[in-house]
This record gives C-alpha cells, structure tokens and sequence, in this order.
C-alpha cells in the first residue's frame, strides 16, 4: 500500500505555526488532487492546505482549535490504487508506525517546557519566548484570560537582562485576570477561534500599544455622486459591465492626499523606534465576511485606474468572503480605508490596523440641508469622514491637514484626474 504523510507547508514570512481552524475531511473520505483540507489560521492570514495528491483519508492529525507546526503532520493518505489501509476514528487518534517519527519530531523542535503548549498565545509571541529561552507558563499573561501578549515577553526579557546585570527589575505592569462569566442553563457558549480570535488579539495589540487619537469632518459629496453616474452610464453604454462604486474614487483622494503628507503611508517599527515612510501605495480594504472583519490589500493602487481598482476591490472582497484569499493578498499593507456603506453611522472611530499608523472610515451619504456660500439653504449629499492615528508619530494638526486634503479631491473629484500619476 502506497502512504503519503502530507505536512504543514512552510506559511512564508518566518511563520512557524499556526491554527487548526477548520477540517475539511475526515478519516475515510477520498480526496482529489488540490482539494482543501484543512484551514490553518496564523498571525497574517487564514490559509487552506490542499492536498497535493489524490487518495484516501486514512487519518487527520490534530483537533481544531489545535496549534500546528511547520512541518509537522497533517494527514497520512492512502494514494489511488494502492492496497487500502485501515482508517482510525476520529481526528487526532494515535496513529500507526508513521505516525511516530512527526510527533517525535515535533516534540523535539519545541525547546520549550510542555507546559508551555497549553498557555494562551500567539505564534509570534511563541516564536519570540523561544528565541530567548523563555518559558511562556512562567510569565504572566496581561492579555484577556491570561493570555501572553507580545509586550509581557519583552518585560521578561527585560527583566531577565536586569537580572544578569544583578539589577532588580521593575514588576512587570499586567492588568488583573478576569474573574469567570458564569453560565445560566439558555446560555450558548462560543469558543473564540479562527478569524474572530485573531481580530480579538489584533485589536487588544493595537489598542494597547498605539495611543488612538480620533479626527471627524464632513464632506459634500454631490459632485462625486453627479461624476461617478456619469462615468457609469458611459461603462454601460460600451457594453462594459464593470460598475464603479465610491471606494476607487475614495482610494484615489486618499492616495493623492499621501503624496502630499506621506507619514500617513507608514509603519511603525516597534522593535526600532522607526516610523518606516512606505515607498508604494498598498491600500488595505476592510471587508466583512461571516467569520469577521479582513482586511485585503490592493498592491500599488496608485498604477491603477478607476476601473483597475473597482475590478480588484470585487476581486479581493469576493476572494475574502469566500474564503479564498492568498497569504500576499493579505500583508503588505501601508493604510486601510473602512466603509460600511448605508451602515456607517454618522461617525465611528475605527481601530488602527497596526503597525499602520493610521486608517480612514468612511460613513453613511445621504442627502441633508446646508447652507451654501450665498446664504441659500440647498440640499446636497453629505458624508462624514473619521480618521484614527497614532498619536505617538502623528499629530492631530497633520491627520487634519490630510483630511482636509482627501476631501478637496472628493468635493472636486475631477481634481483626481489631474492628480494621477
């Protein structure tokens, strides 16, 4: 009989593990070549890992909810036309023979404690302990149930240099465990996993590590509404199905205001203090799918024209909803736009997408009373537009300058054209 041990492919970008969110076979099942088995969640991205021949599930390796290593083994097949092979029950039930040498393997590329396994953190956070010797069941997690975040790491490491330096550190600032939710017997408990567990940890980082500050202003966007129905109906009048939303036009002033204030296309380097001033355009767009909110980027959005964009944010926000999205679709990202469309609200401040130091929400348009610059009462569709920075590398005068910049070009959007390289 022919087996084949399929094993965590490498993740790419000094990933070395990752969570087993989802299985999409089980023991017994024939698969076809490329067809998805299981969903592996890492600190970048949700990935799908095929199967790279056609067979028989003999056996999956690993519960969901699980972390897996590079490497270490994901499913044992039984090829096409072999003799078959007597399938366990269940995921993750002990295996055969070949089974052995992977889990060995693995036990042995783990050089910290056992019980370090069972504490709560992320791959990176993992990565960063083990690089420094440290075991994760001694430091105290200031993160929600106990989990250990990035920055209880480096106050250990701190720590332990101190010490070597026979220098009493200072205890380490972690806020206080939370006391249980109990449960009433209607209750339904939902394991935080996936998607929704990475936006939690993403969103607890960003928080807690970049100093938010928020800026609001309103926008008429009347010329914008009058310019996209015209550029539309000459789409559909050469047959082009292609329909163009506000977000192209949105990305477009966005990306001429950078030109102009370009800290606001940066990263920060927390581990050198350094603001990193992005060369190229990479606009992350926020999209909603049923697991939870991610964020796709477009690659130099400043090459594309409007109707190059308006393919690619479909492109993306289908990818993303169906779960289809590549690992490189995902990084790379040097400011995100948010919009909720009619759902906006009036205003919101939206979390930064660290390590950006900024990002943009875009609000619900709809048609208000204003007065004009003659005094006369008209109606005109207005639009709200927030920014959220980081105040440690962004002023509150500079996020506002560069509002105020990104409505100039919606208020007169024929600008844009002029603005486009």
């Amino acid at each position: 009989m022919a087996i084949f041990e399929l094993k965590l492919p490498d993740l790419g970008e000094g990933v070395q593990e990752g969570e087993l969110v989802k299985w999409h076979v089980k023991a017994g099942d024939l698969v076809k070549e490329d067809q998805t088995l299981a969903e592996v969640m890492t600190d970048k991205a949700t990935v799908t890992v095929p199967s790279p021949k056609a067979g028989r599930v003999v056996q999956t390796h690993g519960k969901e909810g699980e972390m897996a290593k590079v490497h270490q083994l994901l499913v044992t097949l039984e090829l096409e036309g072999s003799a078959p092979a007597q399938a366990s029950s269940g995921h993750g039930a002990p295996a055969a023979a070949p089974a052995a040498a992977p889990v060995a393997a693995a036990a042995s590329a783990a050089p910290e404690a056992a019980s370090s396994s069972k504490v709560l953190a992320t791959p990176l956070t993992r990565r960063m302990a083990r690089e420094h010797g440290l075991d994760l069941s001694q430091i105290a997690g200031s993160g929600p149930q106990g989990r250990v975040m990035k920055a209880d790491v480096k106050a250990a490491i701190a720590g332990a240099s101190s010490s070597r330096n026979e220098v009493s550190p200072p205890p380490a600032a972690a806020r206080p465990a939370a006391p249980p939710v109990v449960s009433g017997r209607a209750d339904e408990r939902i394991p935080l996993r996936g998607l929704r567990k990475k936006i939690a940890e993403k969103m607890v980082r960003s928080k807690f590590t970049a100093p938010h500050f928020g800026f609001v202003e309103e926008t008429d966007a009347t010329e914008l509404v009058a310019l996209r129905k015209r550029l539309n109906e000459s789409l559909a009048a050469t047959g082009d199905k292609t329909k163009l939303s506000f977000l192209p036009f949105i990305v477009k002033a966005v990306i001429a205001a950078m030109k102009k204030y370009p800290h606001l296309n940066a990263q920060m380097d927390e581990a050198a203090q350094e603001l990193v001033v992005r060369g190229e355009f990479n606009i992350g767009i926020a999209v909603s799918t049923p697991e939870g909110l991610t964020v796709p980027v477009i690659k130099n959005a400043d090459r594309l024209t409007l109707r190059e964009l308006a393919e690619e944010i479909l492109r993306l926000s289908t990818a993303a909803r169906e779960r289809k999205l590549k690992m490189d679709e995902l990084t790379g990202g040097s400011f995100t736009i948010t919009s909720l469309g009619q759902s906006g609200g009036i205003f919101a401040t939206p979390i930064i997408n660290h390590p950006e130091v900024a990002i943009l929400g875009i609000h619900r348009m709809r048609k208000r009373p204003v007065v004009d610059k003659n005094d006369q009462v008209v109606v005109r569709e207005m639009m709200n537009i927030s920014i959220s920075a980081d105040h440690r590398v962004i002023d509150g005068q500079m996020a506002a300058d560069f509002v105020y910049e990104v409505i100039k070009y919606l208020e007169h959007p024929d600008m844009l054209f002029l603005a486009m390289a």
